[in-house]
């Protein structure tokens, strides 16, 4: 073992002699340095003692220097200095390593013996690893003096009593931290330092105490007030959680100091009224008209109380900063990847986009605070701490707050809420700190937020404060709790509440006087009958700067004719931009050869295929229109079906470029993100973003249009809904590819029929566009229009390169999109006997064997655009003929999906009042099933036959080969 052997050295008799401390102090450089570079059995020593990527090493030192000074186990009291060191056999100690394994197990274990329930149901077991036994250690050995350089309590040595006492007051106490899972050397040192230092809490002074009471007075305040004037009525109170609005207000305040200028909060139901009277300042009186059902919305449909966003500005040490409470519907965790969209907006917007590589790039916060169960229940939150550090979605770390309510709904027993030992274990994958805090310790809460908050800062990373409380009343105040969890409720009947213990504290210690206390009580409820703001850092006169203004995008009718015409040269000129790669670089042999085609298309040379008309809109947006593009979703870079290729890359290095975020030094920013695999959190997030950045097109593409039913929660409760329901406008297109190609059942819809059955109140647009004109302009009229509306747009995959799906240049510079396309063959309307109205891909099928077979009495109509339904362009085209017989409507999707149960009683409509010749309209279509459709390529074919003659008035048997 390197030229001392293990006796020697002691690995085996776990006995170092200080005589070699100053060679064993070098090995562990050199270990810490590269491990590999020292013998097997010296690497696992060293791993014992000490993390192999921690380069502090004075304790190896420290070790050495103390061996002669305690040279016994059963020393009583601290060694001289200047004790000599005789022999090896003198000075060694078996058990300073020992020492240094129980302090270790205290950073790791701790939060096990920590006391964090208020309620006290749940003994915690004896944490085997805590105790002196388990480390070969005794009660004989708790004088013994070790070294501490390792710890961060400003003294270099102690007795092995005095540092248990410490290791149990920072560990042990009212916070159980839990970091050892952090990988980064460097976080964990930061930890160690910021709880040791502390000694697990900062001794508050009184005015700081006094501000914390009167916090949890406010809080327990506001509960009681709305206890009495309402009584049964929900409004998920925060009784039992109190210390959660002391803890967010410092999280605001201390965010402030540091210069941030707005901090999003999203949270579900749970204390949210206490919040917005308490925190964002909402007038308590309004809140009072809500419950009197005073309020009533001005449009739309409104929402519940609990579910209404806010903001306001408040001022900070640092200056006035905005506050934004996030709208939030009933599925609870699906605000966070919305609030994280939000933020990621806003920092674009403050230049703070890549904040991990800005250290002063500190203007956003995100406050995420949940629920218990459902922070360990919904997958949504999985996703969304996957998100957190990659390129496309990382806002430089997140604070979360869990309300541990230690029940979720009617649910307590931990077998049936999860599967691991705390609710906030999922964090973990992400290595993010975990600081369990006692919900009736306000001042271990309140340190707990400036920890996390000093955290966040530091590393940009999220980081997890897990409030132990508890719920004074049940779900809702109209429950009764104690049917369904009788013990737990027969101890918080009798529990005096967190603002009673901590007055009490306040008055043992002399801080006020119980007169005082109550008074806090007094004059917060006589502010609550007249009405006032309860917050005192309110600003009245906020600072406009702060948000964005909306009010150019609001009021307008949802019109359809828009002009999107861009001057045929500056086209060109984006062509010939795209085209010019870096100097040296390299392209993969079929891309050059796509980038050739594409200048060839793009300058007029040649019919624009679908890629090509897109990118052109993307490059007059930023351009311009000075308009912000971005793009995110499974593959979004090349495009899924390798049409895109917004990225290009060098096959030499790999690097990557994008064209179009360098058409031009004044453009807007594009920006495109392959996603990673998740639908719901990348789809919230990006409506998060839409609804932030008004002028902006901001577009999410689902890898097949299939895929979309994994986001079904975010179509349902905020794309669809989230404008009647809060007044929030949202632009977000959403590329969702769809066609019957015989690829299955989950590779050809995208349900078209689900979102027309969501559409009213001009909420949305559907669309089905044909040609890359169409797309083109659909892209462009999304952006340029003053109107915010999410845009669904069926788009192609075999179109991509059809042979007849394709635009010339001038129909991109001159046109504009359209609603309704008319019959592009027949010149002869008198002939015309039977119209065949459709949308999407059979389009082309229809129009092949047309042509093949040569049939001048069928007339095909494209619907491009089904929500708003263009009713008085239709008409016009069924106008033009006068000798009709036959009406139908084609579609692929089987008879009970797509777009013909939305479109029958609108149609119907059309046709009657407008009488030909033709009878009632009638659909073709697949037979009604229950799956998309079928995965047997051969019977799909059949069924495309049969589909394609049925909507010609044809035999299968005559169709064209």
């Amino acid at each position: 073992m390197n030229s001392i052997t293990k006796e020697a050295a002691g690995v085996e008799h776990t006995e170092l002699a200080a005589d070699n401390a100053l060679y064993i102090e070098s090995l562990y450089e050199q270990f810490l340095s590269d491990p590999d570079s020292v013998d097997t059995d010296w690497q696992d020593y060293f791993k014992q003692y000490q993390s192999p990527n921690d380069a502090k090493h004075n304790a190896i030192k420290d070790q050495f220097l103390l061996l002669a000074r305690n040279q016994t186990a059963n020393k009583v009291g601290p060694a001289s200095d200047n004790a000599a060191i005789s022999t090896p056999e003198d000075c060694a100690d078996p058990k300073q390593m020992a020492v240094q394994q129980l302090i270790s197990a205290y950073r790791r274990r701790g939060h096990r013996r920590a006391q964090l329930d208020p309620l006290e149901l749940h003994p915690r077991a004896e944490v085997e690893d805590l105790t002196l036994a388990y480390h070969g250690l005794s009660e004989a050995d708790l004088d013994t003096v070790y070294p501490t350089s390792d710890l961060n309590i400003g003294k270099k040595e102690a007795p092995l009593r005095e540092i248990i006492e410490i290791m149990e007051r920072v560990y042990c106490r009212h916070i159980g931290v839990e970091y050892m899972h952090v990988t980064t050397s460097t976080e964990k040192r930061w930890m160690e330092k910021y709880l040791e230092t502390n000694l697990g809490y900062i001794k508050f002074d009184e005015e700081k105490r006094l501000s914390i009471l009167e916090r949890l007075t406010a809080a327990e305040g506001l509960e009681k007030y709305l206890a009495r004037k309402y009584t049964g009525v929900k409004r998920f109170g925060l009784e039992g959680g109190e210390s959660f609005i002391p803890a967010v207000n410092e999280i605001i305040q201390r965010a402030g100091s540091y210069g941030t200028k707005e901090m999003v909060i999203g949270m579900a139901h749970r204390g949210r009224l206490n919040l917005l009277v308490n925190v964002l300042g909402k007038n308590p009186a309004d809140l009072f008209d809500e419950f009197d059902g005073k309020v009533q919305p001005e449009k739309g449909s409104g929402d519940v109380k609990y579910h209404n966003g806010y903001s306001s500005n408040v001022m900070t040490p640092g200056g006035e900063a905005h506050l934004a409470l996030a709208f939030n519907p009933s599925h609870l965790e699906i605000v966070a990847p919305v609030l994280q969209g939000s933020v990621r907006a806003r920092q674009v917007r403050r230049n703070d986009q890549a904040r991990h590589n800005d250290k002063d790039g500190n203007s956003v916060l995100p406050i995420v605070v949940h629920g218990d169960a459902a922070f360990a229940g919904q997958g949504v939150v999985q996703e969304t701490f996957q998100m957190s550090q990659t390129r496309a979605y990382t806002t430089g770390g997140t604070v979360h707050i869990v309300i541990n309510n230690q029940v979720g709904f009617t649910t307590s027993r931990q077998e049936d809420l999860r599967s691991t030992e705390y609710c906030t274990d999922v964090a973990k994958m992400v290595h993010a700190p975990i600081l369990h805090v006692n919900g009736d310790d306000p001042e271990s809460v309140v340190f707990a937020a400036q920890l996390a908050l000093d955290y966040r800062h530091e590393f940009d990373k999220d980081i997890i404060i897990d409030l132990f409380c508890y719920r004074r009343n049940g779900h809702n105040e109209a429950d009764e709790p104690s049917a369904t969890q009788p013990l737990m409720y027969s101890v918080i009947k009798k529990l005096p509440t967190t603002r009673a213990l901590y007055a009490q504290q306040l008055v043992e210690a002399g801080v006020i006087d119980e007169e005082k206390a109550k008074n806090y009580e007094d004059l917060y409820r006589e502010s609550l009958d007249r009405g006032d703001y309860v917050v005192n850092s309110l600003v009245n006169d906020p600072d406009e700067a702060l948000f964005v203004n909306w009010k150019p995008y609001l009021g307008h009718d949802l019109v359809d004719d828009w002009d999107t015409s861009v001057d045929i040269e500056k086209l060109k000129e984006y062509g010939h931009r795209m085209a010019k790669m870096p100097e040296g670089y390299k392209l993969q042999r079929q891309v050059q050869k796509l980038v050739d085609q594409r200048l060839a298309m793009q300058t007029g040379e040649e019919p624009l295929n679908w890629g090509a008309a897109e990118t052109l809109a993307y490059a007059s947006l930023v351009d311009n229109d000075d308009v912000l593009v971005r793009i995110t979703g499974e593959d979004v870079g090349r495009g899924t079906f390798s049409h895109r290729h917004s990225e290009i890359y060098n096959v030499n290095d790999g690097s990557m470029y994008v064209p179009l975020a360098h058409i031009s030094e004044t453009q807007a920013r594009f920006a495109t993100y392959n996603s990673l695999l998740s639908e719901e959190a990348v789809l919230a997030f990006e409506y998060g973003y839409a609804t932030t950045v008004p002028n902006a097109l901001i577009v999410w593409e689902a890898q097949f249009g299939d895929f979309v039913n994994g986001a079904q929660v975010v179509i349902d409760q905020f794309i669809s809904s989230g404008e009647t329901k809060w007044q929030r406008v949202c632009g977000l297109t959403m590329l969702l590819p769809h066609g019957y190609e015989g690829q299955g059942p989950e590779h050809s819809s995208a349900r078209l029929e689900r979102f027309l059955q969501l559409c009213a109140e001009d909420n949305m647009q559907v669309i089905t566009p044909t040609t890359p004109a169409q797309i083109y302009h659909a892209l462009r009229r999304q952006a340029v229009r003053p109107i915010r509306k999410p845009l669904i747009v069926m788009s192609p995959k075999s179109l991509l390169r059809h042979k007849l799906a394709t635009s010339q240049l001038e129909e991109l510079a001159n046109g504009k999109f359209e609603t309704v396309l008319p019959e592009i063959d027949q010149q002869n309307t008198d002939q015309i006997t039977r119209l065949v109205l459709c949308g999407g891909k059979v389009y082309y099928d229809l129009l092949e064997q047309r042509r093949a077979l040569g049939l001048e009495h069928v007339a095909i109509v494209r619907i491009e655009q089904l929500y708003p339904l263009p009713e008085e362009r239709l008409i016009a085209e069924i106008e033009k003929y006068s000798n009709l017989e036959e009406i139908v409507w084609s579609q692929e999707e089987p008879l009970n999906q797509g777009a013909w149960y939305y479109l029958a009683p609108h149609m119907f409509r059309i046709v009657v009042p407008h009488p030909t010749k033709a009878k009632v309209m009638e659909p073709v279509a697949r037979p009604p099933s229950a799956a998309p459709a079928t995965g047997s390529p051969k019977l799909h074919a059949q069924q495309q036959q049969t589909l394609v003659a049925e909507s010609l008035g044809v035999s299968v048997d005559k169709l064209a080969e």
